[in-house]
């Protein structure tokens, strides 16, 4: 049987949804001390004086660290995850890495920074005193607006940073600016994704245990190895006396993939100290503490025919960094090699600086710039047709890049320096096909006669493209141990993703045995000595590419072993049920533990002349670059003009992720990413105050969906243009999902209120912003053909109770 492409149940659920898995906080290490921090109030101050006498006479307290206590000790995390690979050039890239300090010495840069570090022996005892540690600031102006944050004046949120532009590039492609100049027709739209968070259902959490010199740290992160290598370099020690682990974790989404200064300073105080100590984050920390996403302003003009044919993009955007945008290429540039999604547009300019202010840094999260990049595109091309007056389906068909113009060369690179060409095609089938499985003609069919019965229903469309299985590089190991099993290890970081299964599936395959007989280990950075970890939808593409290559060296292995202990040719063996067996004659074999025992050192070894020991075999995939998938979706609603709320009623998703390993898993994938994708475009919204306060520190702040918004969800992949880019053909999908939602959506409302031809360019959507732009319009319009017009109570004309 063959196991890839079988929806095989996911081997890893039953701790999981049973209780017993091990998360950060079920370690029970003797003896181990807890951490409470003391984070700043204030978005931006000088701090003066810190007082800790009263908080170390507290019951409990074992010790009490400051900024200036570890200063001499501890390094600053320079946040340069990312710096411009060779090829970049052409975008012209600026960046300038941040700085941030363990603990705050002399000055604080956001609400909720770290300024004091309790220890003690509950959490209970550091937290009553935290609440005695005194301290006292000198309040300063904050950079809170990040158009107003780069002009001359504006408060300096690092030195290092002139006018606070951590990152800038520009991208040429063709000739925009001659191409708006002489346009038949031209439009102009700001558009604006907002500053939203991932809340996933696991805050962080770190725990260090120290004998000797050696220090293991159990992490809650997507990133094991820079955790172990920031560590080790933060605190002056060799990266062998940190060990990174990572136990069950519950969701990362982006917001995991930095290093954080808690995973620093747990591992110096376990080590100070040599007791376990731990932290663990709540949930007002996780969202004041942990990073944030999107908030990003775009400028966009447009240039195009009087057919709908879009002839130039011109972008200039602004993305708020908060103190640090660790992942420049991957928040930002990202944006500018997706914008252009499945169109066929010649021209192209984009300029886009990320802006330091005063707020929670800003990283990657599910999608990281491809749901921004997708809603200006396809928001850009419901307004073509909106000023037209074409039907959307027309302009997006007739902008799509066919199938003969594949592989289809955007005239930019991606961000890892190399051409982006796109390696998939069917981009108009897949496109009719959503027609088709949306009832996209019945809509229009049956539109007016439900607007005429008070029912207003829109019909919305968004596409994508994905550039996914990021470098630099994956690692993997295969290896038969004493018992035969087949045992994988892998320098990916799984988190929800069913990458036990997905891996399992591919190995089993490769050596004829069952996915329940290979043992997945991953996330531990004693397993292999480089490893990368999970994130940016890679791990299938680099991670699977690995253990590929691995399984098939360790098969030619184990058959030249076999092939001396049965004095056969190894092209005559077969691998399958555990064991290797002549071609033909399946009863003269041996088994898999019978090959380790003949490849271990000593006098009964069975090698082959000049073949080493052992039954192990590692890869360290290098991707000649990502892979490209794309998508498209529909999006119906109904919309209460009265309330502006937006009831999603149906959501169609087309993807294409190359050969699908498991089906079962990439619909969880796709159907997770979607709601996300429905949350950020209705619900999320990190909103600062005047003063740099955060206001959303609770889920009664931050909406987030539940089971009871989530829609029908329909759902085909597309698999007919598998990748060349790596050995399995696969494209990644975890992002996949959350990317088109917002436009989807926003082009839905605006048809289900068509005649009132209303504009929504600013996520999310909540009902104040609909009833808004409904305001906007003027409520003129009929909108539906009785003539029945909205009409709001005078009451509600200025402001009503929904704003």
């Amino acid at each position: 049987m063959t196991w890839v492409g079988q929806r095989v149940a996911r081997k890893e659920d039953l701790p999981l949804v049973t209780g017993t898995g091990t998360y950060v906080p079920d370690f029970n290490l003797p003896g181990t001390l807890e951490v409470a921090f003391v984070r700043s109030p204030l978005a931006h101050a000088r701090i003066l004086n810190i007082d800790t006498a009263e908080a170390l006479s507290a019951e409990g307290v074992v010790a009490i660290y400051t900024g200036p206590d570890i200063r001499d000790q501890v390094h600053a995390l320079v946040l340069d995850q990312e710096a411009a690979p060779p090829g970049l050039e052409t975008a012209a890239p600026e960046i300038h890495p941040a700085t941030i300090e363990i603990l705050a010495d002399a000055e604080v840069r956001h609400v909720g920074q770290a300024v004091a570090a309790v220890v003690a022996d509950s959490r209970y005892h550091a937290e009553d005193a935290a609440e005695l540690v005194r301290i006292d600031y000198d309040e300063l102006r904050a950079a809170l607006d990040p158009e107003q944050a780069r002009l001359p004046g504006a408060p300096i949120v690092f030195d290092n940073v002139p006018n606070n532009v951590q990152a800038r590039y520009r991208i040429r492609v063709g000739d925009a600016d001659a191409a708006l100049d002489g346009a038949e027709h031209r439009l102009a739209m700001k558009i604006r994704s907002q500053r939203v968070m991932a809340a996933p259902m696991e805050t962080r959490g770190v725990l260090a245990s120290t004998v000797g010199e050696e220090t293991t740290v159990w992490s809650s992160t997507q990133i094991p190895w820079a955790v172990r290598n920031s560590i080790a370099g933060a605190i002056g020690v060799p990266q062998r006396q940190i060990r990174v682990q990572i136990p069950h974790m519950g969701g990362g989404f982006g917001q995991k993939v930095n290093v954080y200064p808690e995973e620093v300073l747990v591992t110096y105080i376990s080590r100070v100290l040599h007791r376990p100590v731990r932290w663990v984050e709540d949930r007002v920390e996780n969202m004041i503490a942990s990073g944030h996403a999107r908030d990003q302003l775009h400028n966009v003009e447009a240039a195009f025919d009087s057919e709908g044919h879009i002839t130039a993009i011109r972008d200039r955007f602004v993305l708020d960094s908060g103190v640090a945008c660790p992942y420049p290429l991957s928040s930002a540039y990202n944006v500018a090699s997706h914008f252009r999604s499945m169109y066929r547009i010649a021209n192209f300019s984009i300029d886009a600086e990320c802006v330091l202010t005063h707020k929670m840094f800003n990283l990657p999260y599910r999608g990281a710039g491809r749901p921004e990049a997708a809603f200006v595109m396809d928001r850009v091309i419901n307004a073509v047709a909106q000023e037209l007056s074409l039907d959307p389906a027309e302009v997006i068909m007739r902008n799509l890049i066919a199938d003969e113009e594949q592989p289809y060369r955007m005239g930019m690179p991606y961000r890892d320096g190399h051409e982006v060409v796109y390696d998939a095609s069917g981009f108009p089938a897949a496109f009719e096909r959503l027609l088709e499985l949306i009832g996209y003609a019945e809509h229009r069919r049956t539109q007016a006669q439900l607007r005429a019965q008070g029912v207003h229903r829109g019909i919305g469309l968004g596409t994508y493209v994905e550039g996914t299985g990021v470098g630099p590089f994956e690692s993997g190991q295969v290896h038969v141990d004493a018992q035969g099993h087949v045992v994988v290890y892998s320098g990916c970081a799984p988190h929800g993703q069913g990458l036990d299964t997905t891996m399992s599936q591919v190995v089993a395959d490769a050596f004829g045995i069952t996915p329940e007989e290979v043992v997945f280990r991953a996330g531990d950075t004693a397993l292999l000595p480089y490893g990368v970890g999970t994130f940016a939808s890679r791990s299938v593409v680099t991670a699977g590419a690995a253990i590929i290559e691995s399984s098939n060296r360790l098969l030619k292995r184990i058959k030249a072993i076999a092939g001396e202990m049965l004095e056969m040719a190894p092209e005559d063996l077969e691998v399958g049920a555990g064991r290797v067996r002549v071609r033909g004659v399946p009863s003269r074999g041996v088994s898999f533990k019978e090959v380790y025992r003949a490849a271990s050192p000593g006098p009964g070894a069975r090698l082959p002349e000049g073949m080493d020991p052992g039954t192990s075999e590692s890869f360290y995939w290098v991707p000649p670059t990502v892979t490209w998938g794309f998508g498209v979706v529909g999006a119906v609603v109904d919309v209460d003009p009265e309330t502006g709320v937006v009831d999603v009623r149906k959501v169609v998703m087309l993807h294409d992720c190359g050969r699908v390993i498991n089906p079962l898993i990439v619909e969880g994938q796709i159907e997770g990413g979607l709601v996300q994708g429905i949350g950020a475009t209705l619900y999320e919204h990190v909103i600062y105050d005047e003063s740099g306060q955060p206001r959303a520190t609770t889920f009664l702040d931050y909406l987030l969906p539940t089971s009871a918004e989530v829609p029908e969800i329909v759902q085909e992949h597309l698999e007919g243009t598998p990748s060349e880019r790596n050995p399995l053909g696969v494209k990644g999908v975890g992002e996949s999902g959350p990317i088109s939602p917002p436009a989807a959506i926003a082009n839905a409302i605006i048809d289900a209120l068509s005649p009132l031809k209303i504009q929504l360019n600013e996520l999310p959507l909540s009902p104040a912003t609909v009833v808004a732009a409904i305001e906007r319009a003027g409520a003129e319009g009929p909108l539906h053909p009785t003539g029945v017009k909205i009409g709001f109570p005078a009451s509600n004309q200025s402001g009503g109770f929904l704003r």
